[in-house]
């Protein structure tokens, strides 16, 4: 036809020929009646190996393209099968759309750039289309773009966490790349069997090139890390350990605070009970009141005061790190020991057991602090679609948007 040359770049196909361009005045869409080029003809729709005829298939079917201005547009065309040796008979595979979709690349890659960016009310109403069906695009583009670039390749130095995806006890495990901060693997699940999979994933050449991995104190974690990654060094992330330290001071507070009640003194309960959030945050980021009642603590109560002052000197080895933070961790065990505070006691003992893992964080620096930020992201994708029903709807979005697989803009390249 004449133009065919501007209706393809019209229309966004390549390989493409476009025999003629219709308006269905009935349904108010455009038509483009196309074929693929010789050379792209008879191949298979999953492995694009080229393969002999079966049949014509179903008959002519079309694809759905972006909108030319503001009129829906389709692709129509036949939609042979071929007899692959190693997938069967499939459809063929045509240049302007992925495998088994309804939607031409374009459509496919423009719908999955604005799940990334935009609210799915705006998606649906832009595209004219349900969110279930961005969902399965969604699914298909990340596919894709796994299956172009290996995320598991050069992996180093990664980071492994849980996060709950939905009530019930419902996890994913998700693992990061320290040196990319890009999200590279999650899989339903929070045991030894997850974690493995990844590992079965990465294979045994690529984990013995993992040096650095960081972690909370998972036991499932650890034994998988140290059973599969022979070569590589556990970090404790810093975070949890001075969690475990603030819960232990909660615990001395909460001590004192219900002996001070089963004796009568309500006003010190009272008091008591407003302290806390003096003694849980950074001194550096009290308020003039807080200070003010911390204060307090340390001229009532001294016992609840050395637990203040254990947890702010366990926060000080984290900041100094390397040898001088080692040297402190080992002045702060012996401090917490013999401290009679039986919270703190027992402290000391979890963190003599990760001992080894958290002198390794202070020399390496390596801290939880990107899974976490990967963690905040992927509930914020869970808040913008009002949750997922299908956990691998969600790692597909969380791969797309924070795993590199996002798709260019139809028409442009990334700047």
């Amino acid at each position: 036809m004449r133009n065919a040359r501007l209706w393809e770049k019209l229309l966004g196909v390549n390989g493409t020929v476009v025999e003629n361009v219709v308006l269905d005045e009935d349904a108010e869409v455009v038509v483009a009646s196309v074929r693929a080029r010789k050379g792209a003809r008879g191949r298979c729709g999953i492995c694009q190996r080229k393969c002999p005829g079966y049949d014509r298939g179903e008959g002519r079917r079309r694809w759905r393209a972006l909108d030319l201005g503001t009129v829906p547009t389709w692709l129509e065309a036949d939609a042979p099968r071929v007899n692959c040796p190693e997938h069967g008979v499939v459809v063929a595979s045509v240049p302007w759309a992925r495998h088994g979709a309804g939607h031409t690349r374009g459509f496919d890659d423009m719908a999955a750039w604005l799940a990334t960016h935009c609210a799915k009310s705006a998606v649906e109403e832009l595209m004219r289309v349900a969110w279930r069906t961005v969902g399965s695009i969604v699914t298909r583009v990340a596919a894709d773009a796994r299956a172009a670039t290996d995320p598991l390749d050069k992996l180093v130095r990664i980071g492994i966490d849980e996060i709950s995806y939905k009530k019930g006890h419902k996890y994913l495990v998700v693992v990061v790349d320290h040196d990319t901060g890009k999200l590279v693997w999650a899989k339903p699940g929070r045991d030894k069997k997850t974690l493995g999979a990844f590992f079965d994933a990465l294979g045994e050449e690529r984990c013995r090139q993992i040096r650095l991995v960081s972690a909370d104190g998972a036991g499932w974690i650890a034994t998988v890390v140290a059973d599969r990654c022979k070569n590589a060094t556990r970090c404790m992330d810093p975070f949890h350990v001075v969690q475990w330290c603030t819960d232990a001071l909660d615990e001395v507070r909460r001590e004192v605070w219900n002996a001070a009640r089963n004796e009568g003194m309500k006003t010190l309960a009272g008091d008591l009970k407003g302290a806390r959030f003096a003694l849980w945050k950074n001194p550096e980021d009290l308020t003039a009141n807080q200070e003010a009642r911390l204060s307090w603590v340390q001229a009532t109560n001294q016992r609840l005061y050395r637990a203040y002052l254990l947890k702010e000197q366990l926060r000080q080895v984290f900041k100094l790190r390397g040898d001088a933070g080692i040297a402190l961790l080992k002045v702060w065990l012996a401090w917490a020991s013999r401290s009679k505070l039986e919270a703190f006691v027992e402290l000391a003992r979890s963190i003599r057991n990760h001992r080894a893992a958290i002198e390794a964080a202070l020399v390496h620096g390596l801290t939880n602090a990107r899974v976490e930020s990967v963690n905040t992201k992927i509930r914020l994708l869970q808040r913008v679609a009002f949750g997922y029903r299908d956990p691998e709807a969600l790692i597909a979005m969380a791969m797309l948007d924070l795993g590199g697989c996002c798709p260019d803009l139809p028409g442009r390249a990334a700047a």
